[in-house]
């Protein structure tokens, strides 16, 4: 699955594809953008893994597919989520023209174990 002008895209490791669908755009064998479902509970499906290629932005990629996975799961009649990183201005716009609303701001903490 190569990617134009990155190493990888998005959190996307060997054991993705067990978790949920992952989606898809090719331009000439290239992956140029994905999305898929990861996290799953109680009548929820987290929508994960949204990025595009840096030259393939501004297209729609993006928004076509997380309407494409919100469709699905509100098909199997579960609630899309998603998160985001606080200083991602564009996918939080993004997401917010696609209806999505924040809903609550999570903290996280790195912890590392002292070596002995």
């Amino acid at each position: 699955m190569p990617w134009p002008s990155s190493p990888a895209p998005g959190p996307f490791g060997p054991r993705t594809l067990e978790m949920g669908d992952y989606l898809g755009v090719r331009d000439q064998g290239l992956l140029v953008a994905m999305a898929g479902e990861r996290m799953r509970f109680d009548g929820h499906a987290e929508i994960s893994a949204v990025c595009v290629d840096d030259a393939w932005r501004g297209r729609g990629l993006a928004a076509g597919l997380v309407n494409l996975l919100r469709a699905r799961i509100e098909a199997r009649g579960e609630t899309a989520f998603l998160h985001v990183l606080s200083d991602n201005a564009n996918a939080i716009a993004l997401y917010e023209r696609l209806g999505f609303r924040h809903r609550r701001t999570l903290f996280l903490h790195q912890i590392a174990l002292a070596t002995v």
